[in-house]
């Protein structure tokens, strides 16, 4: 009996030290248990505000770049504010070639409290190297399409010269007689094929195939449709499309390359166009107007009898040629009340406004007595108000001419009637600040300076006449949006047409998604007080 009592004695004491052994053990358990879930919803906590943190970083920067594209929505309206204003308003402001005070930082959000926090906007074009017109630095103002060579009219070129077409792009670098003839013939309303061309019969059999374009480009991306064009021949190492070459982009290029450093798009528009309409804002008056009477009428509001009836008697009578030795009169004798019944018809036209200088015809006064009439245009001041006032061409706008005060080198050297002596003397003269009171200054604003001044002379002058032009009412503008704190841009690119009374946009795109052009020294901002 002792010995089952010692027995259960020792089995009670294994079984209270069993079950103190497995309540601590159990107790033990437990507290891990519960650390790792503590740490468990730590980290998840941590995770947690991490990722919001992230989404409100997001959320925030997505925020600002919206803001950013707004204040260039808001510089476009700026812009054609600015444009609305008159000539002389414009030039009183500084003009819109390079002028800071309009287009540079110019502020558009404001925050009173942080002022680091400040949203502006700048205008931002390349430069121009004065000795070659190359495309050099940076400065604040808009770009004048009418310095490029339009596409879309380029098969109208070749009505005033054949093969003017292909002149004017194989001014371009690296272009070929090849893709030129192709270019023309994908933009031409025909089918058929240029000398070194291709048409829709080419383009049908690719895979997949496609029809030339046979009408005016929507972009200048669509020139890699064309045979043989790569984006390296469209863009060249102008990554960032800023019309430049920067120092990154420069990196590894070679002589050969730089020859194509900024690419066609830099040298092409589809978009330049001129006012056709005199100093007052009315269109000028166009001398080959069918109806004569009419024409007769708008000829008298702006020009007295003399320059009227030589119009009018060129348009019916043509040029008249002198005999040898001919004695004709200095003054044009007034030939009366004309009556248009028995004049007749025109059976002339004028090939341009240049057709008047120098030019004779012939008149009959009210006794049926023929005269001969010299053309009124003679010196700088009928020749200024010539080409103020009247016009060879039917429309409120002249599209495509190229302006020979800011185009580069390389376009002016492929103008038909230019060559290299010409070139080098239009770029060293066009830099030359007038002050003159016989209207030199005036005359300026016409092509016709550079057969007044004596860089080419009468004929050739007229030859040009198509082509160029002292300026165009297209402007392309590079917008930057961006904040005072540098931390987001927004880049737009904005074609305005002023040819009309209110600024209109021809095209806009976002160019946010390129590689940084412009860093926040170039486009400017105040000095703010950083520990605020």
């Amino acid at each position: 009996m002792m010995v089952r009592r010692i027995n259960r004695g020792r089995l009670k004491l294994a079984d209270h030290r069993l079950e103190a052994y497995t309540t601590g053990h159990r107790s033990g358990t437990l507290l891990f248990i519960v650390l790792i879930t503590v740490v468990m919803l730590a980290l998840s906590a941590y995770t947690f505000t991490a990722l919001m943190q992230t989404e409100q970083e997001a959320a925030m920067l997505k925020t600002r770049q919206i803001q950013a594209r707004l204040l260039n929505d808001s510089a476009v309206d700026y812009l054609r504010l600015v444009l609305s204003y008159d000539d002389a308003s414009i030039q009183e402001r500084g003009g819109i070639w390079d002028n800071a005070e309009l287009f540079q930082a110019i502020p558009v959000e404001i925050d009173v409290d942080n002022a680091l926090i400040v949203g502006r906007f700048a205008t931002v074009s390349p430069s121009m190297d004065i000795d070659d017109g190359t495309p050099e630095g940076t400065r604040f103002g808009l770009y004048d399409e009418a310095s490029k060579i339009n596409l879309n009219v380029l098969p109208f070129t070749d009505v005033y010269i054949e093969g003017g077409a292909r002149q004017l792009l194989m001014a371009l670098p690296n272009m070929n007689e090849e893709i030129a003839d192709a270019i023309v013939d994908f933009i031409d309303s025909d089918d058929e094929e240029r000398e070194f061309g291709v048409e829709s019969n080419y383009y049908s059999s690719l895979t997949p195939g496609y029809e030339a374009k046979n009408g005016p480009l929507d972009s200048l991306d669509q020139l890699l449709l064309i045979k043989d064009i790569t984006p390296q021949m469209l863009f060249g190492m102008d990554t960032n499309r800023n019309g430049i070459l920067d120092e990154d982009e420069m990196a590894g290029t070679t002589a050969l390359e730089s020859d194509m450093q900024l690419g066609w798009a830099n040298y092409l528009t589809l978009y330049s166009k001129e006012s056709n309409v005199k100093p007052t804002g009315f269109p000028r008056v166009n001398i080959n107007a069918e109806n004569l009477e009419q024409l007769y009428e708008d000829l008298r509001s702006t020009f007295d009898e003399t320059w009227s009836q030589f119009i009018i008697m060129y348009r019916i009578n043509g040029p008249y040629t002198p005999e040898e030795d001919e004695e004709i009169p200095s003054n044009n004798e007034f030939l009366g009340e004309l009556d248009f019944e028995l004049l007749g018809d025109a059976q002339f036209t004028f090939t341009n406004v240049l057709d008047l200088v120098g030019a004779l015809t012939t008149g009959t006064n009210e006794e049926g007595d023929s005269f001969v009439l010299s053309s009124p245009v003679v010196g700088p001041l009928p020749i200024l108000s010539m080409m103020q006032n009247i016009t060879t061409y039917d429309g409120e706008a002249i599209p495509g001419r190229i302006n020979i005060m800011q185009a580069p080198r390389r376009i002016l050297e492929g103008i038909p009637g230019f060559d290299t002596e010409i070139v080098d003397e239009l770029i060293a003269r066009r830099e030359f600040e007038l002050d003159d009171p016989d209207a030199t200054d005036l005359q300026r604003q016409f092509e016709t300076w550079i057969w007044l001044e004596g860089i080419v002379d009468l004929e050739t002058m007229r030859t040009l006449m198509p082509f160029i032009c002292c300026g165009g009412d297209v402007y392309k503008a590079e917008i930057v949006g961006y904040f005072d704190d540098d931390s987001v841009t927004a880049r737009t690119e904005v074609i305005l047409d002023t040819t009309v009374p209110i600024p209109r946009i021809l095209n806009q795109r976002n160019k946010s998604h390129l590689p940084a052009a412009y860093s926040i020294d170039i486009l400017g901002r105040e000095l703010v007080d950083e520990t605020r």
